[in-house]
């Protein structure tokens, strides 16, 4: 089967899904997960997913209150998430997203814990659209985001997933 990628609006996010995700795989450094287009079989959306530690002092202390005091504390990095340029404005955005969440938090409830989803947002724009779903900006890092596994419970909840 052949797959084919299409046009991302960043070129950093092309890069990464024609250079970089052949290597992360084999050497386990993330999962990138893809939507395909039937039967073209273009790459039209991805997200990676990798274990990452979050330094509790720069986190919320309503989220914080009640965690253990370890400086480092577990989380998972949802570090690309890109659609193709063309398929912008149509949800695929949240769909994927969502996707990512539910995998977090089945992750997270067999295999291990996991305090957060973190994101390092790659503009202004995608800020916005990763605080329409309740990530809040971390208290130095403006363009890095976290949302609790509680808060994603809560979320697939009101999707009914």
């Amino acid at each position: 089967m052949r797959v084919h990628y299409v046009h991302f609006t960043n070129q950093i996010l092309v890069l990464y899904i024609v250079k970089s995700t052949s290597q992360n795989l084999n050497k386990k450094v993330a999962t990138v997960f893809v939507l395909i287009d039937s039967p073209s079989m273009d790459i039209i959306a991805y997200y990676t997913l990798s274990t990452y530690t979050v330094d509790i002092t720069n986190l919320d202390k309503t989220f914080t209150k009640g965690l253990p005091r370890y400086p480092l504390l577990p989380a998972i990095l949802l570090g690309r998430l890109a659609v193709d340029s063309s398929r912008q404005s149509q949800g695929l955005g949240g769909v994927i997203l969502i996707d990512a969440l539910k995998r977090v938090l089945r992750a997270t409830e067999q295999v291990a814990s996991s305090v957060a989803v973190i994101v390092e947002a790659i503009d202004e724009k995608a800020v916005n659209f990763y605080q329409k779903y309740g990530f809040q900006q971390f208290k130095e890092h403006s363009f890095k985001l976290y949302l609790p596994v509680k808060a994603i419970e809560e979320l697939c909840l009101s999707f009914e997933i």
